[in-house]
Protein backbone atom coordinates (compact mmCIF):
# COMPACT_ATOMS: atom_id res chain seq x y z
CA UNK A 1 0.00 0.00 0.00
CA UNK A 2 1.37 3.35 -1.23
CA UNK A 3 1.74 6.44 1.18
CA UNK A 4 -0.10 8.31 -0.96
CA UNK A 5 -3.14 6.34 -0.60
CA UNK A 6 -3.45 6.64 3.44
CA UNK A 7 -5.22 9.72 4.17
CA UNK A 8 -4.20 9.43 8.19
CA UNK A 9 -3.10 7.20 10.86
CA UNK A 10 -5.14 7.06 13.90
CA UNK A 11 -4.98 4.90 17.37
CA UNK A 12 -7.76 2.68 17.98
CA UNK A 13 -9.82 2.65 20.95
CA UNK A 14 -9.44 0.22 23.88
CA UNK A 15 -11.98 -2.34 22.28
CA UNK A 16 -10.72 -1.67 18.69
CA UNK A 17 -7.39 -2.95 20.59
CA UNK A 18 -9.07 -6.34 22.09
CA UNK A 19 -10.98 -6.81 18.90
CA UNK A 20 -7.80 -7.13 17.04
CA UNK A 21 -6.83 -9.10 19.55
CA UNK A 22 -9.35 -11.80 19.38
CA UNK A 23 -9.23 -11.88 15.21
CA UNK A 24 -5.53 -12.24 15.14
CA UNK A 25 -5.48 -14.38 17.95
CA UNK A 26 -8.57 -17.10 16.64
CA UNK A 27 -8.09 -17.15 13.09
CA UNK A 28 -8.80 -20.53 12.20
CA UNK A 29 -12.69 -20.53 13.30
CA UNK A 30 -15.40 -18.37 12.90
CA UNK A 31 -15.29 -14.72 13.71
CA UNK A 32 -17.78 -13.90 16.20
CA UNK A 33 -17.44 -10.17 15.99
CA UNK A 34 -18.61 -10.32 12.53
CA UNK A 35 -21.67 -8.77 12.57
CA UNK A 36 -25.02 -8.72 10.06
CA UNK A 37 -27.98 -6.59 9.92
CA UNK A 38 -30.69 -8.40 7.33
CA UNK A 39 -33.63 -5.64 5.97
CA UNK A 40 -36.55 -7.12 3.67
CA UNK A 41 -37.46 -4.23 1.46
CA UNK A 42 -40.96 -3.70 0.23
CA UNK A 43 -41.30 -1.43 -3.36
CA UNK A 44 -39.51 -1.08 -6.54
CA UNK A 45 -35.88 -0.92 -5.50
CA UNK A 46 -33.09 0.57 -7.78
CA UNK A 47 -30.14 -1.38 -7.44
CA UNK A 48 -27.60 1.11 -8.77
CA UNK A 49 -29.10 4.03 -6.62
CA UNK A 50 -28.58 2.12 -3.75
CA UNK A 51 -25.24 1.36 -4.89
CA UNK A 52 -23.88 4.26 -5.24
CA UNK A 53 -25.56 5.36 -2.15
CA UNK A 54 -22.91 2.78 -0.16
CA UNK A 55 -20.23 4.61 -1.72
CA UNK A 56 -21.22 7.74 -0.81
CA UNK A 57 -21.33 6.72 2.78
CA UNK A 58 -17.53 5.40 2.61
CA UNK A 59 -17.09 8.34 1.25
CA UNK A 60 -18.51 10.64 3.85
CA UNK A 61 -17.16 8.69 6.56
CA UNK A 62 -13.19 8.19 6.82
CA UNK A 63 -13.20 5.73 9.60
CA UNK A 64 -15.30 3.20 7.28
CA UNK A 65 -11.96 2.87 5.46
CA UNK A 66 -9.68 2.04 7.77
CA UNK A 67 -7.40 -1.15 7.78
CA UNK A 68 -6.49 -2.02 11.16
CA UNK A 69 -2.36 -3.07 11.00
CA UNK A 70 -1.20 -4.87 14.06
CA UNK A 71 2.43 -4.05 14.77
CA UNK A 72 4.72 -6.68 17.27
CA UNK A 73 7.27 -3.75 18.21
CA UNK A 74 4.62 -0.94 18.90
CA UNK A 75 1.04 -0.42 19.14
CA UNK A 76 -1.79 -1.06 16.50
CA UNK A 77 -2.93 1.43 14.66
CA UNK A 78 -5.88 2.26 11.92
CA UNK A 79 -5.08 3.50 7.97
CA UNK A 80 -7.68 5.66 6.81
CA UNK A 81 -7.38 5.06 2.98
CA UNK A 82 -8.25 7.34 0.77
CA UNK A 83 -10.57 5.18 -1.64
CA UNK A 84 -12.15 2.00 -1.26
CA UNK A 85 -14.79 0.33 -3.76
CA UNK A 86 -17.95 -0.88 -2.07
CA UNK A 87 -17.95 -4.59 -1.86
CA UNK A 88 -21.80 -5.36 -3.06
CA UNK A 89 -23.10 -8.55 -4.76
CA UNK A 90 -26.64 -9.01 -6.15
CA UNK A 91 -28.71 -11.86 -6.27
CA UNK A 92 -31.48 -12.47 -8.02
CA UNK A 93 -34.14 -15.57 -6.89
CA UNK A 94 -37.20 -14.09 -8.26
CA UNK A 95 -36.97 -17.29 -10.48
CA UNK A 96 -37.52 -20.02 -7.99
CA UNK A 97 -40.20 -21.20 -5.72
CA UNK A 98 -41.02 -19.90 -2.87
CA UNK A 99 -39.63 -23.05 -0.71
CA UNK A 100 -36.34 -22.74 -2.86
CA UNK A 101 -36.18 -19.36 -2.37
CA UNK A 102 -36.38 -19.43 1.50
CA UNK A 103 -33.78 -22.03 1.42
CA UNK A 104 -31.49 -20.08 -0.88
CA UNK A 105 -31.61 -17.05 1.23
CA UNK A 106 -30.98 -18.83 4.44
CA UNK A 107 -27.94 -20.52 2.64
CA UNK A 108 -26.91 -17.06 1.36
CA UNK A 109 -26.94 -15.08 4.44
CA UNK A 110 -25.66 -17.84 6.62
CA UNK A 111 -22.30 -17.77 4.11
CA UNK A 112 -22.62 -13.47 4.24
CA UNK A 113 -22.53 -14.13 7.94
CA UNK A 114 -19.89 -16.74 8.62
CA UNK A 115 -17.54 -15.72 5.82
CA UNK A 116 -14.48 -13.82 7.78
CA UNK A 117 -13.18 -9.97 7.06
CA UNK A 118 -9.39 -9.47 6.48
CA UNK A 119 -8.80 -6.67 8.92
CA UNK A 120 -5.92 -5.81 6.81
CA UNK A 121 -7.94 -5.25 3.72
CA UNK A 122 -10.52 -2.56 3.79
CA UNK A 123 -13.67 -2.00 4.06
CA UNK A 124 -14.61 -4.16 6.87
CA UNK A 125 -18.03 -3.96 5.56
CA UNK A 126 -19.83 -5.51 2.42
CA UNK A 127 -23.76 -5.48 0.99
CA UNK A 128 -25.45 -8.37 -0.37
CA UNK A 129 -28.84 -7.64 -2.27
CA UNK A 130 -31.19 -10.51 -2.82
CA UNK A 131 -33.80 -9.83 -4.83
CA UNK A 132 -37.29 -11.95 -4.16
CA UNK A 133 -39.30 -10.59 -6.33
CA UNK A 134 -40.20 -7.95 -8.49
CA UNK A 135 -41.09 -5.63 -5.47
CA UNK A 136 -39.18 -7.58 -2.76
CA UNK A 137 -35.67 -7.90 -1.63
CA UNK A 138 -33.40 -8.40 1.10
CA UNK A 139 -30.11 -6.24 2.11
CA UNK A 140 -27.38 -7.81 3.58
CA UNK A 141 -25.44 -5.14 5.40
CA UNK A 142 -22.51 -7.33 7.15
CA UNK A 143 -19.71 -5.41 8.58
CA UNK A 144 -16.85 -6.35 11.79
CA UNK A 145 -18.04 -4.77 15.20
CA UNK A 146 -14.21 -2.98 15.07
CA UNK A 147 -16.06 -0.75 12.75
CA UNK A 148 -19.37 0.33 14.32
CA UNK A 149 -21.29 -0.15 17.37
CA UNK A 150 -25.43 -1.01 17.19
CA UNK A 151 -25.69 2.64 17.78
CA UNK A 152 -24.22 3.72 14.73
CA UNK A 153 -26.41 1.00 12.33
CA UNK A 154 -29.60 2.74 12.75
CA UNK A 155 -27.68 6.21 11.90
CA UNK A 156 -25.88 4.80 8.63
CA UNK A 157 -28.96 2.97 7.82
CA UNK A 158 -30.95 6.50 7.84
CA UNK A 159 -27.81 7.91 6.14
CA UNK A 160 -28.03 5.83 3.16
CA UNK A 161 -31.70 5.85 2.39
CA UNK A 162 -31.47 9.93 2.40
CA UNK A 163 -28.73 9.41 0.13
CA UNK A 164 -30.67 6.84 -2.08
CA UNK A 165 -34.10 9.18 -2.37
CA UNK A 166 -31.07 11.80 -3.67
CA UNK A 167 -29.99 9.14 -6.22
CA UNK A 168 -27.39 7.73 -4.36
CA UNK A 169 -24.44 10.25 -4.69
CA UNK A 170 -26.19 13.89 -3.89
CA UNK A 171 -25.14 14.58 0.33
CA UNK A 172 -25.37 18.21 -0.43
CA UNK A 173 -28.51 18.77 1.72
CA UNK A 174 -27.39 16.21 4.50
CA UNK A 175 -24.99 17.45 7.78
CA UNK A 176 -21.32 17.44 7.66
CA UNK A 177 -20.56 14.21 9.26
CA UNK A 178 -18.95 14.86 12.88
CA UNK A 179 -15.63 12.98 12.71
CA UNK A 180 -14.66 10.02 14.74
CA UNK A 181 -10.89 10.93 15.40
CA UNK A 182 -12.54 13.77 17.70
CA UNK A 183 -13.57 10.96 19.72
CA UNK A 184 -10.37 9.71 19.24
CA UNK A 185 -8.59 13.37 20.53
CA UNK A 186 -11.04 13.74 23.43
CA UNK A 187 -9.98 9.83 24.15
CA UNK A 188 -6.17 10.43 24.30
CA UNK A 189 -6.90 13.67 26.34
CA UNK A 190 -8.34 12.02 29.46
CA UNK A 191 -7.09 11.48 32.72
CA UNK A 192 -5.06 7.68 32.29
CA UNK A 193 -3.72 7.81 35.96
CA UNK A 194 -6.87 9.07 37.93
CA UNK A 195 -8.81 6.28 35.90
CA UNK A 196 -6.33 3.67 37.02
CA UNK A 197 -6.27 4.59 41.16
CA UNK A 198 -10.48 4.78 40.53
CA UNK A 199 -10.23 0.94 39.13
CA UNK A 200 -7.77 -0.49 41.38
CA UNK A 201 -9.86 0.84 44.20
CA UNK A 202 -13.32 -0.58 42.46
CA UNK A 203 -11.53 -4.11 42.51
CA UNK A 204 -9.21 -3.97 45.88
CA UNK A 205 -9.14 -7.44 47.58
CA UNK A 206 -10.78 -9.31 45.11
CA UNK A 207 -9.36 -12.74 45.24
CA UNK A 208 -9.59 -14.57 42.23
CA UNK A 209 -11.49 -14.06 38.77
CA UNK A 210 -15.09 -15.37 38.12
CA UNK A 211 -15.34 -18.02 35.97
CA UNK A 212 -18.66 -19.53 35.54
CA UNK A 213 -17.33 -22.17 32.78
CA UNK A 214 -13.62 -22.86 32.13
CA UNK A 215 -12.98 -23.65 28.57
CA UNK A 216 -9.45 -24.84 26.96
CA UNK A 217 -6.73 -22.60 25.63
CA UNK A 218 -7.16 -24.04 22.31
CA UNK A 219 -10.89 -24.49 21.74
CA UNK A 220 -12.44 -23.33 18.52
CA UNK A 221 -14.79 -20.87 18.51
CA UNK A 222 -18.56 -21.90 17.46
CA UNK A 223 -21.38 -19.96 16.87
CA UNK A 224 -23.74 -19.17 19.97
CA UNK A 225 -27.24 -19.95 20.05
CA UNK A 226 -29.97 -17.61 21.67
CA UNK A 227 -32.81 -18.78 24.55
CA UNK A 228 -35.31 -15.66 24.95
CA UNK A 229 -38.07 -14.69 27.24
CA UNK A 230 -40.08 -11.58 27.09
CA UNK A 231 -41.60 -10.67 30.28
CA UNK A 232 -45.14 -10.17 30.95
CA UNK A 233 -46.37 -6.23 30.82
CA UNK A 234 -47.16 -6.43 34.22
CA UNK A 235 -43.90 -7.14 35.59
CA UNK A 236 -42.03 -4.69 32.98
CA UNK A 237 -44.38 -1.76 34.09
CA UNK A 238 -44.10 -3.03 37.76
CA UNK A 239 -39.79 -3.14 37.39
CA UNK A 240 -39.92 0.16 35.93
CA UNK A 241 -42.16 1.82 38.74
CA UNK A 242 -39.49 0.45 41.29
CA UNK A 243 -36.32 1.96 39.52
CA UNK A 244 -38.43 4.95 38.96
CA UNK A 245 -39.40 5.25 42.43
CA UNK A 246 -36.04 4.60 44.14
CA UNK A 247 -34.24 7.09 40.93
CA UNK A 248 -32.26 3.62 39.73
CA UNK A 249 -32.17 2.51 35.90
CA UNK A 250 -33.67 -0.48 34.88
CA UNK A 251 -29.75 -1.27 34.26
CA UNK A 252 -29.25 -1.36 38.22
CA UNK A 253 -31.79 -3.63 38.56
CA UNK A 254 -30.95 -5.99 35.73
CA UNK A 255 -27.04 -6.20 37.46
CA UNK A 256 -28.32 -6.77 40.43
CA UNK A 257 -30.58 -9.15 39.31
CA UNK A 258 -27.54 -10.84 37.37
CA UNK A 259 -25.37 -10.76 40.37
CA UNK A 260 -27.54 -12.64 42.96
CA UNK A 261 -27.48 -15.48 39.96
CA UNK A 262 -23.97 -15.61 39.94
CA UNK A 263 -24.10 -15.80 43.71
CA UNK A 264 -26.71 -18.52 43.70
CA UNK A 265 -24.61 -20.64 40.46
CA UNK A 266 -20.87 -20.32 42.13
CA UNK A 267 -21.32 -20.28 45.91
CA UNK A 268 -19.40 -16.90 46.08
CA UNK A 269 -20.58 -13.47 47.72
CA UNK A 270 -17.37 -11.47 45.88
CA UNK A 271 -18.72 -11.42 42.12
CA UNK A 272 -17.61 -10.02 38.68
CA UNK A 273 -19.36 -9.50 35.40
CA UNK A 274 -19.27 -7.76 32.36
CA UNK A 275 -21.19 -5.19 31.07
CA UNK A 276 -20.95 -2.82 28.07
CA UNK A 277 -20.92 0.93 28.11
CA UNK A 278 -21.94 3.28 25.18
CA UNK A 279 -18.54 5.63 25.28
CA UNK A 280 -20.20 8.35 24.21
CA UNK A 281 -19.30 11.84 26.27
CA UNK A 282 -22.22 14.12 26.58
CA UNK A 283 -19.26 17.01 26.47
CA UNK A 284 -18.36 15.71 23.00
CA UNK A 285 -20.01 18.15 20.42
CA UNK A 286 -21.88 15.81 17.66
CA UNK A 287 -21.38 12.49 19.46
CA UNK A 288 -24.90 11.24 19.30
CA UNK A 289 -24.66 11.44 15.25
CA UNK A 290 -20.83 10.33 14.88
CA UNK A 291 -20.63 6.60 12.93
CA UNK A 292 -17.98 4.51 14.78
CA UNK A 293 -17.18 2.17 18.00
CA UNK A 294 -17.38 3.71 21.09
CA UNK A 295 -18.56 0.89 23.26
CA UNK A 296 -16.25 -0.03 26.07
CA UNK A 297 -16.25 -3.66 27.72
CA UNK A 298 -15.92 -3.12 32.07
CA UNK A 299 -16.01 -5.04 34.93
CA UNK A 300 -18.72 -4.54 37.33
CA UNK A 301 -17.99 -6.10 41.04
CA UNK A 302 -20.62 -6.53 43.21
CA UNK A 303 -20.20 -7.34 46.92
CA UNK A 304 -23.29 -10.02 48.19
CA UNK A 305 -24.09 -9.23 51.78
CA UNK A 306 -26.67 -11.65 52.86
CA UNK A 307 -27.62 -9.29 55.62
CA UNK A 308 -28.22 -6.31 53.05
CA UNK A 309 -31.30 -6.13 51.85
CA UNK A 310 -32.54 -6.28 48.14
CA UNK A 311 -33.00 -2.70 47.80
CA UNK A 312 -29.63 -1.57 49.67
CA UNK A 313 -27.71 -3.46 47.17
CA UNK A 314 -29.22 -1.90 44.18
CA UNK A 315 -28.64 1.52 45.52
CA UNK A 316 -25.18 0.50 46.49
CA UNK A 317 -24.58 -1.20 42.92
CA UNK A 318 -25.40 1.92 41.07
CA UNK A 319 -23.74 4.21 43.23
CA UNK A 320 -20.59 2.36 42.78
CA UNK A 321 -21.32 2.42 39.12
CA UNK A 322 -21.24 6.20 39.19
CA UNK A 323 -18.44 6.71 41.02
CA UNK A 324 -16.80 5.37 37.93
CA UNK A 325 -18.86 6.92 35.20
CA UNK A 326 -15.28 9.65 34.69
CA UNK A 327 -13.18 6.51 34.25
CA UNK A 328 -15.36 4.46 31.87
CA UNK A 329 -12.84 5.11 29.27
CA UNK A 330 -10.08 2.98 30.48
CA UNK A 331 -9.36 -0.19 28.35
CA UNK A 332 -10.43 -3.74 29.55
CA UNK A 333 -7.09 -4.83 29.39
CA UNK A 334 -5.45 -1.99 31.39
CA UNK A 335 -8.11 -2.46 34.40
CA UNK A 336 -7.42 -6.47 33.99
CA UNK A 337 -3.29 -5.62 34.82
CA UNK A 338 -4.32 -3.35 37.22
CA UNK A 339 -6.61 -6.60 39.08
CA UNK A 340 -3.53 -9.35 38.38
CA UNK A 341 -3.46 -9.65 34.54
CA UNK A 342 -6.34 -12.43 34.32
CA UNK A 343 -9.48 -12.47 32.88
CA UNK A 344 -11.61 -11.11 35.21
CA UNK A 345 -15.11 -12.67 34.02
CA UNK A 346 -16.78 -15.18 31.36
CA UNK A 347 -20.53 -13.87 31.13
CA UNK A 348 -22.03 -10.24 30.79
CA UNK A 349 -24.55 -8.32 30.47
CA UNK A 350 -25.69 -5.38 28.01
CA UNK A 351 -29.14 -3.27 28.15
CA UNK A 352 -29.61 -1.89 24.95
CA UNK A 353 -30.24 1.64 25.17
CA UNK A 354 -31.56 2.42 21.58
CA UNK A 355 -34.44 0.45 20.98
CA UNK A 356 -34.98 0.80 17.22
CA UNK A 357 -37.91 -0.72 15.68
CA UNK A 358 -37.58 -1.16 11.93
CA UNK A 359 -40.87 -3.35 11.17
CA UNK A 360 -43.17 -1.71 8.92
CA UNK A 361 -40.76 1.52 8.96
CA UNK A 362 -41.33 3.67 6.02
CA UNK A 363 -38.04 4.90 4.18
CA UNK A 364 -39.47 8.75 3.07
CA UNK A 365 -38.90 9.83 -0.56
CA UNK A 366 -37.56 6.00 -1.62
CA UNK A 367 -41.03 4.63 -2.29
CA UNK A 368 -39.31 1.77 0.07
CA UNK A 369 -40.80 -0.07 3.42
CA UNK A 370 -39.02 -2.24 6.20
CA UNK A 371 -41.25 -4.68 6.53
CA UNK A 372 -38.68 -7.17 8.62
CA UNK A 373 -35.10 -6.55 10.29
CA UNK A 374 -32.85 -8.82 12.00
CA UNK A 375 -29.58 -8.33 13.67
CA UNK A 376 -27.04 -11.14 14.86
CA UNK A 377 -24.35 -10.27 16.58
CA UNK A 378 -22.41 -12.37 18.59
CA UNK A 379 -19.48 -12.25 21.65
CA UNK A 380 -16.19 -14.63 22.53
CA UNK A 381 -18.32 -14.67 26.37
CA UNK A 382 -19.61 -18.52 27.29
CA UNK A 383 -22.82 -16.55 28.06
CA UNK A 384 -24.25 -13.30 27.78
CA UNK A 385 -27.46 -11.65 28.85
CA UNK A 386 -28.93 -8.53 26.53
CA UNK A 387 -32.15 -6.82 27.84
CA UNK A 388 -33.63 -4.78 25.40
CA UNK A 389 -36.29 -2.28 26.50
CA UNK A 390 -40.01 -2.25 25.52
CA UNK A 391 -43.60 -2.69 26.76
CA UNK A 392 -42.25 -5.94 27.69
CA UNK A 393 -38.81 -6.18 28.62
CA UNK A 394 -36.94 -8.56 26.28
CA UNK A 395 -34.35 -10.82 27.79
CA UNK A 396 -31.90 -12.69 25.32
CA UNK A 397 -29.53 -14.79 26.58
CA UNK A 398 -26.61 -15.88 24.10
CA UNK A 399 -24.98 -19.23 24.65
CA UNK A 400 -22.21 -21.35 23.27
CA UNK A 401 -24.18 -24.75 22.95
CA UNK A 402 -20.75 -26.72 23.59
CA UNK A 403 -20.46 -25.33 27.33
CA UNK A 404 -24.05 -24.45 28.06
CA UNK A 405 -27.09 -26.86 27.22
CA UNK A 406 -30.24 -25.65 26.06
CA UNK A 407 -32.47 -27.00 28.91
CA UNK A 408 -29.75 -25.01 31.29
CA UNK A 409 -30.04 -21.78 29.77
CA UNK A 410 -34.17 -21.78 29.47
CA UNK A 411 -33.66 -22.68 33.21
CA UNK A 412 -31.38 -19.66 33.45
CA UNK A 413 -33.51 -17.56 32.06
CA UNK A 414 -36.76 -18.77 33.95
CA UNK A 415 -34.89 -18.05 37.09
CA UNK A 416 -33.86 -14.67 36.18
CA UNK A 417 -37.75 -13.92 36.39
CA UNK A 418 -38.71 -15.26 39.27
CA UNK A 419 -35.57 -13.25 40.40
CA UNK A 420 -36.78 -9.95 39.04
CA UNK A 421 -40.60 -10.55 40.31
CA UNK A 422 -39.24 -11.08 43.47
CA UNK A 423 -36.92 -7.89 43.63
CA UNK A 424 -40.36 -5.99 42.52
CA UNK A 425 -42.63 -7.82 45.62
CA UNK A 426 -40.27 -7.81 48.26
CA UNK A 427 -37.46 -5.05 47.24
CA UNK A 428 -36.99 -5.11 51.45
CA UNK A 429 -36.17 -8.73 51.42
CA UNK A 430 -32.64 -9.28 53.15
CA UNK A 431 -30.55 -10.81 50.06
CA UNK A 432 -30.15 -13.77 52.15
CA UNK A 433 -33.19 -15.18 52.25
CA UNK A 434 -34.20 -15.38 48.98
CA UNK A 435 -35.43 -17.90 47.60
CA UNK A 436 -34.45 -18.46 43.83
CA UNK A 437 -35.72 -21.82 43.39
CA UNK A 438 -38.86 -22.87 41.65
CA UNK A 439 -41.05 -25.90 42.79
CA UNK A 440 -39.43 -28.80 40.87
CA UNK A 441 -35.62 -27.13 41.69
CA UNK A 442 -36.68 -27.62 45.28
CA UNK A 443 -37.90 -30.64 44.82
CA UNK A 444 -35.08 -32.37 42.98
CA UNK A 445 -32.29 -30.41 45.22
CA UNK A 446 -34.04 -32.03 48.66
CA UNK A 447 -35.88 -35.20 47.65
CA UNK A 448 -34.46 -36.44 44.62
CA UNK A 449 -31.11 -36.24 45.02
CA UNK A 450 -31.33 -37.14 48.91
CA UNK A 451 -32.82 -40.45 48.08
CA UNK A 452 -29.58 -42.52 48.54
CA UNK A 453 -30.79 -45.15 50.18
CA UNK A 454 -30.06 -48.66 48.39
CA UNK A 455 -30.16 -51.68 49.55
CA UNK A 456 -26.21 -53.23 50.51
CA UNK A 457 -25.13 -56.79 51.68
CA UNK A 458 -23.59 -56.75 55.09
CA UNK A 459 -20.34 -57.61 54.44
CA UNK A 460 -17.06 -56.86 56.66
CA UNK A 461 -14.26 -54.58 55.40
CA UNK A 462 -12.03 -57.99 55.77
CA UNK A 463 -14.83 -59.59 53.19
CA UNK A 464 -14.93 -56.11 50.78
CA UNK A 465 -11.13 -56.88 50.32
CA UNK A 466 -11.28 -60.18 49.55
CA UNK A 467 -13.64 -60.13 47.57
CA UNK A 468 -11.83 -57.81 45.33
CA UNK A 469 -8.64 -60.22 45.69
CA UNK A 470 -10.55 -62.54 43.58
CA UNK A 471 -11.70 -60.38 41.10
CA UNK A 472 -8.66 -58.89 40.27
CA UNK A 473 -5.55 -60.61 41.99
CA UNK A 474 -3.24 -59.45 39.83
CA UNK A 475 -4.60 -56.02 39.61
CA UNK A 476 -1.89 -53.54 41.44
CA UNK A 477 -3.51 -52.79 45.29
CA UNK A 478 -0.70 -50.94 46.85
CA UNK A 479 2.28 -48.85 45.60
CA UNK A 480 5.13 -47.08 47.74
CA UNK A 481 7.70 -45.74 46.46
CA UNK A 482 9.50 -48.61 44.42
CA UNK A 483 7.34 -51.13 45.55
CA UNK A 484 4.16 -52.37 44.39
CA UNK A 485 1.71 -55.51 45.60
CA UNK A 486 -1.19 -56.80 44.02
CA UNK A 487 -4.15 -57.49 45.47
CA UNK A 488 -3.29 -61.60 45.93
CA UNK A 489 0.05 -60.98 47.23
CA UNK A 490 -1.22 -58.42 50.05
CA UNK A 491 -4.24 -60.63 50.68
CA UNK A 492 -1.81 -63.74 51.18
CA UNK A 493 0.31 -61.61 53.69
CA UNK A 494 -2.41 -60.44 55.06
CA UNK A 495 -3.89 -63.49 55.84
CA UNK A 496 -0.80 -65.14 56.74
CA UNK A 497 -0.26 -62.50 59.85
CA UNK A 498 -3.94 -62.91 61.01
CA UNK A 499 -3.46 -66.58 61.27
CA UNK A 500 -0.20 -65.12 63.49
CA UNK A 501 -2.31 -62.52 65.94
CA UNK A 502 -5.08 -65.82 65.94
CA UNK A 503 -2.73 -67.92 67.18
CA UNK A 504 -1.89 -65.59 70.90
CA UNK A 505 -5.67 -65.21 71.19
CA UNK A 506 -6.19 -61.63 69.30
CA UNK A 507 -9.57 -61.50 67.84
CA UNK A 508 -12.83 -59.35 68.71
CA UNK A 509 -13.19 -57.12 71.65
CA UNK A 510 -9.18 -56.65 71.50
CA UNK A 511 -7.00 -54.15 70.43
CA UNK A 512 -3.43 -54.19 68.22
CA UNK A 513 -1.14 -50.96 68.82
CA UNK A 514 -0.19 -50.27 65.25
CA UNK A 515 3.38 -48.93 65.44
CA UNK A 516 4.33 -48.57 62.32
CA UNK A 517 5.76 -45.82 59.46
CA UNK A 518 4.14 -44.82 56.20
CA UNK A 519 4.16 -47.66 54.18
CA UNK A 520 2.72 -50.89 52.63
CA UNK A 521 3.39 -52.90 56.08
CA UNK A 522 1.14 -50.28 57.44
CA UNK A 523 -1.57 -51.17 54.72
CA UNK A 524 -1.22 -55.07 55.59
CA UNK A 525 -0.85 -54.73 59.43
CA UNK A 526 -4.86 -52.81 58.94
CA UNK A 527 -6.03 -56.07 56.77
CA UNK A 528 -4.46 -58.55 59.06
CA UNK A 529 -6.51 -57.05 61.98
CA UNK A 530 -9.49 -57.12 59.92
CA UNK A 531 -9.08 -60.41 59.35
CA UNK A 532 -8.96 -61.66 63.01
CA UNK A 533 -11.71 -59.70 64.05
CA UNK A 534 -9.94 -57.26 66.58
CA UNK A 535 -9.92 -53.21 66.67
CA UNK A 536 -6.18 -51.49 65.35
CA UNK A 537 -5.21 -48.46 67.03
CA UNK A 538 -2.46 -46.47 64.54
CA UNK A 539 0.63 -44.97 66.24
CA UNK A 540 1.93 -42.01 65.35
CA UNK A 541 5.81 -42.86 66.01
CA UNK A 542 6.61 -38.86 65.79
CA UNK A 543 4.51 -38.43 68.82
CA UNK A 544 6.45 -37.52 71.97
CA UNK A 545 7.27 -40.79 74.07
CA UNK A 546 4.57 -39.40 76.64
CA UNK A 547 1.97 -39.10 74.43
CA UNK A 548 2.08 -42.54 72.56
CA UNK A 549 3.00 -44.23 76.61
CA UNK A 550 -0.82 -42.37 76.93
CA UNK A 551 -1.98 -44.02 74.20
CA UNK A 552 -0.96 -47.52 74.73
CA UNK A 553 -2.31 -47.22 78.58
CA UNK A 554 -5.39 -46.19 77.60
CA UNK A 555 -6.34 -48.77 75.02
CA UNK A 556 -4.56 -51.33 76.93
CA UNK A 557 -3.59 -53.12 73.18
CA UNK A 558 -2.84 -56.90 73.12
CA UNK A 559 -0.35 -56.52 70.78
CA UNK A 560 2.02 -53.61 69.52
CA UNK A 561 2.78 -54.23 65.43
CA UNK A 562 6.31 -52.54 64.72
CA UNK A 563 9.28 -52.30 63.01
CA UNK A 564 13.05 -53.61 64.62
CA UNK A 565 13.71 -49.92 63.99
CA UNK A 566 10.60 -48.43 65.23
CA UNK A 567 11.22 -50.25 68.56
CA UNK A 568 13.94 -47.58 70.43
CA UNK A 569 10.93 -44.94 70.14
CA UNK A 570 8.21 -46.75 71.73
CA UNK A 571 7.68 -46.24 75.64
CA UNK A 572 7.10 -49.26 77.79
CA UNK A 573 4.29 -51.03 76.47
CA UNK A 574 3.19 -52.81 79.75
CA UNK A 575 1.48 -56.30 79.05
CA UNK A 576 1.63 -55.87 75.34
CA UNK A 577 3.44 -58.06 73.25
CA UNK A 578 5.71 -56.71 70.63
CA UNK A 579 5.96 -58.35 67.47
CA UNK A 580 8.23 -56.52 64.91
CA UNK A 581 6.93 -57.22 61.28
CA UNK A 582 11.10 -57.03 60.03
CA UNK A 583 11.96 -60.15 62.46
CA UNK A 584 11.94 -63.11 60.86
CA UNK A 585 10.74 -65.65 63.46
Amino acid sequence: MSTSAVEAILPLTPLQEGLLFHSLYDDRSVDLYTSQLSVELEGRLDADALRAAAATVLRRHANLRTSFQHRSSAQPVQLVIREVPVPWTEHDLGGLTEEERAAEVARLTEEDRTRRFDLARPPLLRFTLIRLGAERCRLLFTHHHILLDGWSIPLLLSELFALYARGGTNDSKLPPVPPFRDYLVWLAGQDRPAAEQAWAKALDGLAEPMVVRPVAPDRMAVLPERATLDLSRSLTTALTALARRHSLTLNTVVQGMWSLLLSQLTGRRDVVFGTTVSGRPPELPGVENMVGLFLNTLPVRVRVDPGESVLDMLVRIQAEQTELLPHQHLGLAAIQRLAGGAELFDTMTVFESFPVDHNAESLPGTGLRVVESEGTDYSHYPIALMVLPGERLHLRLSYQPDLFGAEETAALLDRARRLLETLVAEPEQPVGRLDLLDAAERQRLLVRFNDTGRPVEPATLAQLFEAQAARAPEAVAVEYESTTVTYGELDARANQLARQLAGRGIGPERVVALALPRGIAFVLSVLAVAKAGAAYLPVDLRYPRERIAFLLDDARPAAVLTTNDATRLLPATGAAEVLPLDDPR
